[in-house]
């Protein structure tokens, strides 16, 4: 049965070479291949995560070894492969979740000239995901990690002759780039402390080293997490991948991309368990990344830009819960699977919308959609009762026990970061609602095209709306079936370890608190939303809510402190290398040529020349003598 664990990432990887070197001879069936291999992958998870329920707890990790990759003297790097509780809950999650992104794609796609390119695109990205979470070492994982970032580009600027796409895709590259610095060097790190970088001996030996060692590799590894995951302060570029057809933001959002940082951190959990400051810094991030995206997320007009602000702070939610330890690395990855469930519900249904819409994405511009479009309606309805944490849905069991863990932290942190969580279940609550009501209620704001013709819409097809109700399915009983007996607990724990934690507030009362804050948000964005008619133009709004338009201005942030001061910078080394070492070598040679010219014009070829010099030269060694000897 380990035989398959290598079919697990070859099934996707063979499908994307088939189709970026196959040729025009896919482009009528390429899609359809692609998401057959895309299930094949999802296959083969099942029939090893049925092997592995035979087997008990501590005995249901097993390594598939295929080959060493670097084998020099003590640098050991091999392809090999480690499947154990952790890594199976994503090999699942990628692959079930990602063949129902393909399966929507085929109907999304169905009218562009370059699908097959995208299947092959879609493919590699499962395949680079797939490799990250099997990877039993760190220099493995890093090749994943490249390849999912690699995927990301080509995906978010698939639609590369939109100026927005294009920067959009660069701008992804790029600020992963500063977090695939912080991984690399983590990996340096182990390996100058440990003599390894696989997960076995650098995890057995983790209590050998200092804690400020320690403390250095947890700090990297968290400034990987920040990128890949969009968290402060490398989260800019997340609203702007939403420039990507809508399938790409629900595979980035909701199987792959964003939820490998969260897997990185809880991966590393006897790093981190070891290291206070770092895990800190961890919970610090998810803090101020939850309420960070929740406030964006309600000043969007855009209705994938909303979600986008939304998946940035749900992850911020999973960084928050990894950040505690013991007492959390269960719930992140609880409410990163339910997570992966009704946030690909909603992008789906998201363009769903805009498929009926002619491509529209102001939500200023819906209005009454609920009547025309039933099935997107409601799968999108239960998506947004789950995100909310709606009592008995999916996001109420794993938002709860992440806000409960919260208060397990115990003393002063704990009060304030179940204090945070709280706000961020209502904030959560409040734009969530705003989505529903501008899209779904209301009047009609439907604004004709340049050639005056109003939008009709209509429901998805076939392909589209199955797995919308599949994914809605899972929005609704994954997180109940997850918390019956604790039974993702009892799955997660042998692999992260699990703690109680000390909180100063009982189950229940942390429940009534959560659902409190959610219909208090609720009721206020139906207040503003639902009982008075939307203006087609956003009022000007306060200082705060303008902020949030612009993403909080973080592309200010980043624009005055890291690129002027990066190009001052460059413009100084650039002046200084030109006019500075430049100058100094090529005057130099300036001099050193004038001499040389000038000393050539000795060699004339001329014998009366060369006897007039010596006849000089003759003069000047008499006369030197004479004055030596009249001195």
């Amino acid at each position: 049965m380990n035989s398959l664990i290598p079919l697990l990432v070859a099934a996707p990887l063979a499908g994307s070479a088939l189709l970026l070197l196959g040729g025009r001879a896919f482009d009528r069936f390429g899609h359809w291949l692609a998401t057959a291999l895309a299930a094949l992958s999802f296959g083969f998870g099942l029939a090893l995560f049925w092997d592995m329920l035979g087997r008990d707890g501590e005995h249901r990790a097993v390594t598939e070894h295929l080959f060493s990759w670097v084998p020099v003297n003590a640098f050991q790097a091999d392809v090999s492969f480690r499947l154990d509780q952790l890594s199976m809950t994503f090999v699942l999650l990628i692959t079930g979740v990602g063949t129902l992104i393909h399966l929507y794609s085929v109907g999304y796609m169905a009218h562009d000239e370059r699908r097959r390119r995208f299947f092959a695109y879609l493919n590699l990205f499962l395949a680079a995901m797939l490799l990250l979470v099997l990877a039993d070492n760190y220099l493995l994982l890093y090749f994943g990690w490249e390849g999912v970032g690699l995927a990301s580009y080509l995906l978010i600027g698939f639609w590369q002759h939109k100026p927005s796409a294009a920067t959009a895709a660069k701008k992804a590259f790029i600020v992963n780039r500063v977090g695939d610095m912080g991984l690399s060097i983590a990996i340096m790190l182990m390996f100058a402390e440990f003599g390894s970088f696989a997960f076995t001996p650098v995890f057995d030996s983790a209590h050998e080293a200092s804690e400020g060692k320690l403390t250095a590799i947890g700090l990297m590894l968290l400034l990987a997490a920040c990128g890949k995951s969009a968290q402060v302060p490398l989260q800019s570029w997340l609203g702007d991948a939403m420039e990507g057809p809508t399938p790409v933001s629900a595979l980035i959002h909701a199987a792959t991309m964003v939820t490998a940082g969260v897997y990185l951190i809880t991966r590393s959990a006897a790093i981190f368990n070891l290291a206070p400051d770092a895990r800190t810094a961890v919970v610090v991030v998810g803090a101020v990344t939850l309420l960070f995206g929740a406030i964006v997320g309600c000043a969007k007009d855009d209705i994938k830009k909303a979600l986008a602000g939304s998946t940035m702070s749900q992850i911020g939610y999973m960084v928050l819960a990894a950040g505690l330890g013991p007492i959390g690395y269960v719930f992140a990855i609880m409410h990163l699977v339910t997570h992966g469930f009704f946030k690909a519900g909603l992008f789906l249904g998201a363009g769903s919308v805009m498929h009926g819409m002619d491509d529209e994405v102001n939500m200023r511009h819906y209005g009454g959609l609920r009547k025309h479009m039933p099935w997107t309606f409601a799968t999108f309805g239960l998506g947004y009762l789950a995100i909310i944490g709606f009592p008995g849905l999916s996001g109420f069991f794993s938002k709860d026990r992440i806000i409960e863990a919260a208060f397990a932290e115990g003393g002063t942190e704990g009060w304030i970061l179940g204090l945070c969580a709280l706000v961020g279940a209502a904030v959560t609550a409040f734009y969530m609602t705003r989505v529903m009501l501008l899209t779904f209620f209301g009047e009609k704001r439907w604004q004709p095209d340049a050639e005056g013709n109003l939008p009709h819409p209509h429901e998805a097809p076939r392909t589209m709306v199955i797995p919308m109700v599949l994914l809605a399915v899972g929005s609704v009983f994954a997180g109940a079936l997850f918390d019956i007996n604790d039974s993702f607990l009892k799955w997660l724990e042998p692999v992260t370890g699990h703690s109680e934690g000390n909180s100063p507030l009982s189950s229940w009362t942390v429940t009534g608190l959560t659902t409190v804050c959610m219909l208090a948000g609720l009721g206020l964005a139906y207040v503003m939303y639902g009982r008075s008619p939307v203006p087609v133009v956003p009022p000007v709004g306060s200082p705060l809510t303008r902020a949030a338009r612009r993403d909080l201005l973080q592309d200010d942030f980043n624009h005055a402190v890291l690129v002027r001061p990066g190009s001052a910078l460059t413009a100084t080394l650039v002046f200084f290398d030109s006019r500075g070492l430049d100058g100094f070598v090529n005057g130099l040679a300036a001099v050193i040529g004038g001499l040389s010219g000038r000393l050539r014009r000795v060699q004339n070829g001329f014998v009366r020349s060369y006897a007039l010099s010596m006849f000089g030269g003759t003069l000047v060694l008499v006369a030197s003598t004479l004055l030596m000897r009249s001195v």
